[in-house]
């Protein structure tokens, strides 16, 4: 299950983040991207961040979960879709050059802290 290893990294990431000038703050929320093609489980994520965050400076923190949609262009007609089956041609000339727009994310959007004082 690589979610633990994901999970671990995010605790990381998160920790880190405190100003130093802020020691005694508590993260409250994490707020991650993950794309649909990513192969991240968001379930299996969370009960693993769970996990990991018991006896940190994140015991509590909500990890708020954003799922992005596949979205692709067409690099003959430059059509623009949200891709919602496992069919990547053009939904308009039926080509199969196509860019993904989204849909292969993992990022951290934004670590929200609260001071102790």
């Amino acid at each position: 299950m690589h979610e633990m290893g994901i999970a671990m990294e995010i605790v990381d990431i998160a920790k880190a983040s405190i100003p130093a000038d802020m020691k005694g703050a508590k993260i409250q929320r994490v707020n991650l991207q993950v794309g649909k093609l990513s192969a991240i489980v968001a379930d299996s994520l969370q009960f693993c961040f769970d996990l990991v965050v018991k006896g940190t400076s994140l015991e509590g923190a909500e990890l708020a979960i954003e799922e992005v949609p596949v979205v692709a262009r067409c690099k003959d007609c430059r059509t623009q879709w949200t891709v919602t089956e496992p069919v990547f041609t053009c939904k308009a000339c039926q080509s199969g050059a196509i860019d993904l727009l989204s849909g292969r994310e993992l990022d951290i959007k934004s670590i929200e802290i609260e001071d102790e004082n």
